[in-house]
């Protein structure tokens, strides 16, 4: 290789080298799941009727419409219509909808008219359903399960404290007013049980150890006491 041949292969690896050092990865946000159904006025009316936000009604000519509802606090939506998706109508199955209070969400659906079962939990990954929710309160164990009127399966489950590495230990942020009333009322409870701790005195304080509780929460830190 010639002496200006190697220099230019030598600068074309550091150039490769900076931009790997100084450049974040691309953003991959998971935005639509498409769900199959047979009848897309009678899941427009499921979906709506649950309470979920209908962002979009298209229709293109005879072969075509896509609807779209998202959740409430959900950054992802769902996707239904006709020309969507070849699959079999129901056949989705395993949509989980993360819940802060899987007995206040069953109850809300419930009374929206979908059909939810008892809450269940599993002593471990792969584990038989026992009923009820779990008694130690852990993130990632309680469930309970309802379908539209196709099949297609939705999965609740109930988590409040994420896993480490799952959100950025850098902060705290919450979907909606109801998740962050939520770990709110966590954190109340945690500090009364941190003032007892310390002989009953009044925590002034109470502000930033709130906060660490509620970041440490959701980062999957240690919590303080």
């Amino acid at each position: 290789m010639s002496y200006t041949a190697e220099a230019h292969q030598h600068d074309k690896i550091s150039k490769t080298a900076v931009r790997k050092a100084t450049t974040r990865p691309v953003d991959l946000k998971l935005e639509v799941v498409a769900i199959p159904v047979s009848d897309v006025d009678r899941a427009k009316n499921f979906y709506g009727g649950l309470g979920w936000r209908l962002d979009a009604d298209f229709v293109v000519g005879d072969t075509f419409r896509v609807v779209q509802f998202t959740p409430p606090g959900s950054p992802g939506s769902i996707h239904f219509g006709k020309g969507i998706t070849a699959a079999a109508p129901g056949s989705a199955q395993g949509l989980f909808l993360v819940v802060s209070d899987i007995e206040a969400a069953r109850a809300e659906l419930i009374a929206h008219g979908a059909d939810v079962s008892n809450v269940f939990h599993r002593a471990g990954p792969g584990q038989p359903a026992i009923g009820g929710r779990d008694p130690e309160g852990r993130s990632y164990v309680s469930y309970a399960t309802f379908s539209d009127p196709d099949g297609n399966g939705w999965l609740l489950q109930e988590i409040t404290a994420r896993l480490p590495g799952r959100i950025d230990s850098n902060g705290a942020s919450y979907a909606s007013e109801a998740d962050l009333a939520a770990a709110m009322r966590r954190a109340s409870v945690a500090h009364g049980e941190h003032e007892q701790r310390n002989g009953g005195l009044r925590d002034e304080n109470w502000p930033d150890w709130y906060a660490a509780y509620m970041a440490a929460e959701q980062a999957g830190k240690p919590l303080p006491q």
